[in-house]
């Protein structure tokens, strides 16, 4: 298994006889949410997506009830449907959960035997400052590939569950903060710092750049404004 394999860097339409019309059109939303064609607070009626997602209302409707459950999407009766606005008290406690799995993860990352995976993720973000790539939107997804492949690391595939979970729930605000050099660079300084802290068994200094990392795109996540939604949509 590639160990950079994103947990799902872009929301995948499903194809072929096992999807349903309904996976089709969820798929579908959840990438116009996050590509900011519908932004955090925004209402809209089923009649709106219908240039978007050309289903009948039954399998729409389920997509809709689907991303309600998930927390994406919040219903009003008689007067339609709103993408859930910003609620940081809740990407804090994400982030939380965050840093204990992916602490746990680089433990025992430290510990194993076998490490075949540091090769990869050295390949990626051990290269020189102008070998950088510098365009967010790639960014954004080598930096889920890289904190997925810490827990996948592990084996324990029911912690990438949770671990994948938590990654989609935040993806929006991660990828505004992409939008900003100053981010993209200091993202390849502090991954490149954890996997040398890795790669010499490390674990507390590992442990110690990684809160700090988490905790920092935490505090960024802070200054994310309704402009900023706006312009990332423009």
């Amino acid at each position: 298994m590639n160990f950079l394999e994103s947990p799902s860097p872009l929301v995948t339409v499903p194809s072929g006889a096992g999807a349903t019309l309904a996976d089709r059109a969820y798929a579908q939303i959840k990438q116009l949410i996050f590509d900011f064609v519908l932004l955090p607070g925004d209402r809209f009626s089923e009649g709106d997506l219908a240039n978007h997602v050309q289903v009948s209302r039954t399998p729409l409707r389920q997509a809709l009830q689907r991303l309600q459950r998930e927390g994406f999407l919040r219903v009003f009766p008689k007067s339609g449907w709103q993408v859930t606005p910003l609620d940081f008290e809740v990407f804090d406690q994400l982030y939380d959960m965050r840093v204990l799995i992916e602490t746990h993860a680089v433990v025992r990352m430290c510990e194993a035997e076998s490490r075949p995976y540091l090769t990869e993720l050295a390949e990626v973000w051990l290269v020189k400052p102008d070998e950088r790539l510098m365009i967010g939107r790639a960014v954004d997804q080598l930096d889920e590939a890289f904190h997925s492949a810490l827990v996948r690391a592990t084996g324990n595939m029911e912690m990438l569950k949770v671990h994948s979970d938590i990654t989609e729930r935040i993806r929006i605000i991660r990828r505004l903060d992409f939008t900003k050099v100053a981010r993209v660079e200091a993202t390849y300084d502090e991954h490149a710092r954890i996997l040398r802290a890795i790669s010499r068994r490390k674990a507390d200094d590992a442990v110690r750049m990684l809160k700090a990392h988490i905790e920092h795109s935490k505090l960024e996540v802070r200054h994310i404004t309704l402009d900023m939604l706006h312009q990332a949509r423009q």
